[in-house]
């Protein structure tokens, strides 16, 4: 089977007064997978993260995405594949304040014309996704984000994420605000949605009751050294 994130002799070192290192011997996710993997809080998630989605790039070791090699492509290049071909649910959202719920969905396809082309009529997506996802017609027209509810922006950065069936999913603590029930509601709504477009998920948390959705759960710290040195 296809892997859709192969990470083999990953070094990665933070520089600074403290410096943190992060090595991931190996790791494969196959294609069409949804895996959690669990971490308690300064244990190498997000850096995880920032690595496979070629944020950030390691000083050793190889990365592969859908088949490519990140280290071969420039920084420029590594934005376009980002863009193209991962969706991303960030822990903060990252949504852009005063604008519509439509607009900051829409805005992701003007960095990712390949996505845009998958679609007749973005818009309708747009739409189709949040209504599949719990929101109001009216609310994702007109609303700003400052005027939504955290669960409510959850849904709209997870409508982003997946816009344009992006090959993989990639989700940093979306859950973390949001209480058990709504937690749930919201994964299983998830998972049905990368279902449709057929994309592999990832999705990191500490909350390891999380992990029952999922196709597989993997602890980072069986899978990842850390190091932390004092400058």
């Amino acid at each position: 089977m296809k892997a859709a994130i192969d990470l083999n002799d990953v070094a990665f070192t933070w520089q600074g007064r403290t410096q943190f290192t992060l090595t991931v011997p190996h790791l494969t996710v196959p294609e069409g997978e949804k895996l959690f993997l669990l971490g308690q809080s300064g244990s190498g998630k997000s850096t995880l993260l920032s690595l496979i989605c070629g944020i950030t790039q390691p000083q050793h070791g190889t990365i592969a995405v859908d088949g490519v090699d990140l280290s071969t492509l420039r920084p420029s290049a590594r934005d376009r594949f980002r863009a193209e071909r991962i969706g991303v649910i960030f822990q903060m959202f990252n949504l852009l304040p005063y604008a519509s719920p439509l607009e900051n969905i829409l805005l992701q396809l003007s960095f990712a014309p390949a996505r845009r082309k998958r679609l007749d009529t973005p818009q309708e997506e747009a739409l189709r996704l949040t209504s599949a996802l719990g929101l109001d017609r009216d609310l994702v027209l007109n609303a700003q984000t400052t005027e939504l509810s955290i669960g409510q922006q959850q849904r709209v950065a997870a409508a982003r994420a997946l816009i344009g069936r992006p090959k993989l999913i990639v989700a940093d603590e979306p859950t973390s605000s949001l209480d058990a029930n709504s937690q749930d509601a919201f994964l299983d709504l998830l998972m049905q949605q990368c279902d449709e477009a057929g994309a592999t998920l990832l999705m990191v948390s500490h909350d390891a009751r999380l992990a029952q959705s999922f196709d597989r759960r993997l602890d980072l710290a069986d899978i990842a050294r850390t190091e932390r040195r004092v400058a």
